[in-house]
């Protein structure tokens, strides 16, 4: 687990007023990165020998400097830097960044690495330590660079902060040539002590930062990053991620669907949308996106317009557009006629609008035609236009289109992005330009509109009341026990969850006896067989006491005894709902389409934990299953308050047990006609018992 830091311990580390650096040619770099960004602070360079390093003073030791620094670079072998670190720590110093590897990311090549990170953390003690294998971080807004290596970046005075525990990903994102004005980057390497959450609260508190970025390839500290999405929301400053991969500690599907219906992965996603933090799926959209939140913020719907000189151009935005959250909208009837008027009567009004070669080159029309555009209240307005080449061509049409851009951008106060078609196509010079202006300068359309769909839909979730914290829920050591169906079905319905009427047999003849008692017609199954339906344990739609003798009499070499239930009548639709533990958002909870269609549909939410009936209701409302519950050509409906309450049940179950279960699979819940409520028919529970 990630040591937590007290808020601001950070803050001296990321802006320091005094810097030292450890070490020999790395070390050197730092001091003459910094020296060439316009450090103001001090430098102190530490070296056993050397006197001057890029003209600043050497000294030989932690004892020797002038003070205790607000940052250090530790840029020495893996043994020593254990020996300085606790000299900072001594001395009071901010914080460091430990350069060196051979620690926990190397213990199969070097097995006394575990037990060196331990040692690095305990030298540490509250001063603050990055790493270890860490290259550090850039500060653009005061020119401190505790970096050992070239960059890309220019100094800012207002920006985005880029976090990722890549060194390497780090290097690539600070030679970005996009205009995204980039005011931290940073690296977390290890997080022995300081975890990337860590990192970008103290970024994020910063009044200069506009939005920050994650580039993560496994959570840190959840309760970090819960307070990240928190302050996000509370400063107005989105956050988005892109969060790779899947954990090597993910639990396997066992004994129920649920484990492989979550996954990893999805857990993620539905952590970052309960905190109000937009998810991307690629480097180049999350720049893209930290560009359009820079410039315009959040969106205040998905509704977005689009301008080109090409129907082409028309056509690639609408079909890249499909399947995304963004709405190209029609236009406001009032817009028509002006559009009319100044493009011409060969022009089909529309959006996307191709507006033809008309007005290209004439920068009055332009501006007239794109601001009766943006006065179409779309959240967003794009015009794409492509540049050619400057070492071959005359651009001077392109800025007329670019001048008239930020002309309408300016007269009508709308959000307003210029879109390449191929990131090479936007000139760097150009794209800056338009964020001085307000205008964002996107390269590549479907970046462009996962930019759109990602700061609306941070947007919604600011909208919403704020989530309580996620479930913390340590499981209990103790041996994994499969609960019989009949014991779960009964702890279950004693949490609220509507089970059919049973009754529990030994023998075939007692299985025929519970029928007669429960009436016709009844379902039999096997007691103690995990997959039934494979085994031929279970047998539906039984109408007399012949039948339920026979059903028993097959199955019983494979089950241990008999659970005998009444039929549920004809279900709109069936659902499954599950839970499983994940290794770092603890239990979850999963709603789907059920029965067979688990397999075929591939269709299911994940819901965090603890969640509320409104958090259900959306899940249930986003499935493919749902047209189904909404009453399919002309079928019943389904009754949707009654299965948004099955499925609060389960989630209190599972809140109520959290320290023992491990996996909850309740298949299928029928879900039968407005008023007829839902039945479990149905239940597994998989779980620790506590060691004796």
């Amino acid at each position: 687990m990630v040591k937590q830091l007290a808020p601001g311990s950070l803050d001296r580390l990321i802006r320091p007023k005094s810097i030292a650096v450890f070490g020999g040619k790395e070390a050197g770099r730092v001091v003459e990165q910094s020296r060439k960004m316009g450090y103001k602070g001090d430098i102190w360079p530490v070296h056993p020998t050397k006197d001057e390093v890029h003209g600043y003073k050497c000294y030989r030791s932690v004892a020797d400097l002038p003070a205790a620094p607000d940052a250090a670079f530790v840029g020495v072998n893996r043994g020593l830097t254990i020996d300085i670190m606790r000299q900072l720590s001594e001395r009071g110093a901010g914080g460091a960044i430990c350069y060196a590897s051979g620690f926990s990311e190397a213990v199969k090549e070097l097995p006394d690495g575990d037990e060196l990170q331990a040692k690095l953390v305990e030298a540490a003690g509250d001063m603050a330590v990055v790493g270890p294998n860490c290259y550090g971080f850039i500060n653009m807004l005061d020119g401190a660079l505790l970096w050992p290596d070239q960059h890309g970046m220019v100094r800012t005075e207002r920006g985005v902060a880029v976090l990722t525990q890549s060194s390497n990903i780090a290097c690539n994102i600070s030679m970005q040539m996009r205009g995204l004005p980039l005011a931290y980057l940073m690296t977390a390497g290890n997080q022995a002590q300081t975890g990337l959450s860590a990192l970008a609260v103290a970024a994020l508190e910063d009044p200069r930062v506009t939005a920050v970025g994650l580039h993560i390839e496994g959570f840190d500290d959840l309760e970090t990053l819960e307070l990240l999405g928190r302050r996000a929301r509370e400063l107005k400053k989105p956050v988005v991620a892109l969060k790779m991969g899947k954990s090597e500690a993910a639990q396997k599907a066992t004994v129920s669907h649920t484990a492989s219906l979550a996954g990893n992965d999805t857990v993620s996603g539905a952590v970052l949308e309960r905190l109000g933090i937009g998810r991307v799926k690629s480097l180049p959209e999350l720049l893209e996106t930290l560009k359009l939140l820079h410039v315009v913020g959040t969106l205040e719907s998905n509704a977005i317009s689009s301008m080109s000189c090409s129907g082409g151009e028309a056509s690639l935005i609408a079909d890249s557009a499909v399947g995304r959250n963004v709405d190209f909208r029609d236009l406001k009837p009032e817009q028509y006629q002006p559009l009319r008027d100044t493009l011409g009567a060969m022009v089909t009004i529309s959006n996307p609008l191709d507006y033809h070669t008309f007005v290209w080159g004439n920068g009055e029309k332009q501006t007239l035609a794109f601001s009766t555009m943006m006065q179409g209240g779309y959240a967003l307005n794009l015009v794409i236009l492509d540049f050619p080449r400057s070492d071959r061509c005359d651009p001077v049409d392109w800025m007329t289109t670019v001048n008239a851009v930020i002309a309408a951008h300016k007269a009508t106060g709308a959000n307003a992005g210029i879109v390449a078609s191929m990131g090479e196509n936007l000139p760097e010079d150009v794209a800056t330009t338009l964020v001085e202006n307000g205008v964002v300068p996107f390269m590549g359309i479907d970046e462009a509109l996962a930019a759109a769909e990602t700061a609306a839909a941070i947007a919604v979730a600011w909208a919403k009341p704020s989530q309580e914290p996620l479930l913390k829920s340590e499981l209990i050591d103790g041996d994994s026990i499969t609960v019989t169906e009949a014991d779960a079905k009964a702890e279950l319905a004693a949490a609220g969850m509507p089970v059919p009427k049973g009754w529990i047999a030994e023998t075939p003849e007692e299985a025929v006896r519970g029928a007669e008692m429960i009436g016709f017609p009844v379902a039999l199954k096997g007691l103690g067989v995990a997959h039934k339906t494979e085994a031929g344990a279970v047998k539906l739609n039984l109408a007399t006491p012949d039948a339920v003798q026979q059903a028993a009499e097959t199955m019983k070499d494979v089950a241990s005894g008999f659970l005998v239930e009444k039929m549920v009548g004809k279900p709109v639709a069936e659902i499954i709902i599950g839970a499983m533990r994940d290794p770092v958002a603890g239990p979850v909870l999963t709603v789907g389409a059920g029965g067979i269609l688990v397999e075929l549909l591939d269709d299911a939410a994940l819901l965090t934990l603890p969640t509320t009936p409104a958090n259900i209701r959306s899940a249930i409302a986003g499935l493919k299953v749902s047209k189904l519950l909404g009453g399919y050509r002309g079928q019943p409906k389904g009754d949707i308050v009654a299965l948004v309450a099955a499925v609060a049940s389960a989630a209190d179950y599972v809140v109520s047990n959290a320290s023992n279960i491990e996996e909850l699979d309740i298949n299928p819940v029928m879900v039968l006609p407005v008023g007829q409520g839902v039945v479990a028919a149905d239940a597994l529970i998989r779980r620790r018992r506590k060691a004796s």
